[in-house]
């Protein structure tokens, strides 16, 4: 049955914010706090980074809690099983802007990146992407990571909220031997920039008004655009984590709130929390690092052996290829 697992939130609402830290790779043990009368409540977020919508979920009844070292929502008002079966019929904006958005930009830039990943960056298509993975020496998965090939000389990656201090560590120690090289690749992070995503089958229409230059019919999963969304300008790439048709949008910080404001005038667009994200991409089948990857487990090992490129796979030419 398509709700099948949606059928057991009523018993995973308790426990999900655990779930949530485990799978982000944080430890648990800061999640939660006692209060004076004894009842378990949510840690202090006094130390956590907050995203630029955090006041914009506490005004609209985000419950708040500590994940990947930010202050994040896990759901608002409704249970987390009506927030999801309601992304499967409608359409659900997620705050992700806990995810580290970055780009790999110079004339060697795909060859430096391909010396990380076991994708086939070059064959790529321009303004498309792909799933990868990074490696380590062992051939053990790093992170995963959405890919796009913006031109030749740009690609745009997002990497996992609890593996961006050791994806960033990683790949400036090795753009650093590449650039000693004499080599053209330069390493950016998008901390001044927004991610949000917007899932389900009303994704389509909601975002199509609010649109003068593309027609969605002809952008298809994992196509690309820079474009004005409702007048700001934005980064759109047609992809998700739910299992449903949708869309993620990187947009300028002092924007944020503006574009989810003006998503959320559609009677079929609710915010929702992380919470629900789990459940949807559970019960799409979806990887999930920390559960389901580890830097003890190989693209093979993960089931991921499509995510090698043919040419990558003769070569074996990245990190831990050998393996």
């Amino acid at each position: 049955m398509r709700h099948g697992l949606l059928q057991l939130l009523p018993r995973l609402e308790v426990s999900c914010s655990t779930l949530l830290q485990r799978n982000s790779g944080v430890a648990c043990t800061n999640q939660f706090a006692l209060n004076a009368t004894g009842r378990r409540g949510f840690a202090d977020d006094a130390d956590l980074r907050k995203t630029p919508l955090h006041a914009f979920h506490v005004e609209n009844g985000g419950k708040m809690v500590p994940f990947a070292g930010w202050s994040m929502p896990i759901q608002y008002k409704e249970s987390i099983m009506d927030s999801s079966i309601f992304c499967r019929k409608n359409a659900a904006l997620f705050d992700v802007a806990h995810m580290c958005g970055a780009s790999f930009r110079g004339k060697d830039a795909v060859e430096f990146l391909e010396s990380l990943i076991v994708g086939d960056v070059a064959s790529l298509e321009d303004r498309t992407g792909t799933l990868s993975v990074f490696t380590n020496d062992k051939g053990g998965i790093i992170d995963d990571s959405v890919i796009t090939k913006v031109d030749g000389e740009d690609i745009y990656v997002v990497l996992n909220a609890g593996c961006r201090d050791k994806d960033i560590e990683h790949i400036q120690s090795h753009v650093k031997k590449f650039q000693d090289k004499g080599k053209k690749a330069d390493f950016i992070i998008h901390d001044d920039r927004s991610l949000l995503a917007l899932q389900g089958p009303a994704a389509h229409e909601t975002l199509q008004p609010l649109l003068k230059d593309l027609d969605l019919n002809t952008f298809y999963f994992s196509n690309f655009a820079i474009l004005d969304i409702a007048g700001i300008p934005c980064w759109l790439t047609r992809t998700g984590y739910t299992g449903e048709d949708g869309f993620e949008i990187s947009v300028p910080d002092s924007h944020a709130v503006e574009l989810a404001q003006k998503l959320l005038e559609s009677e079929r667009v609710k915010l929702t929390g992380l919470g629900s994200r789990d459940a949807l991409r559970l019960e799409a089948g979806l990887c999930l690092y920390g559960n389901d990857l580890n830097e003890d487990i190989t693209p093979i090992e993960a089931g991921l052996k499509w995510t090698i490129g043919k040419r990558r796979r003769d070569a074996c030419d990245f990190l831990g290829g050998e393996v």
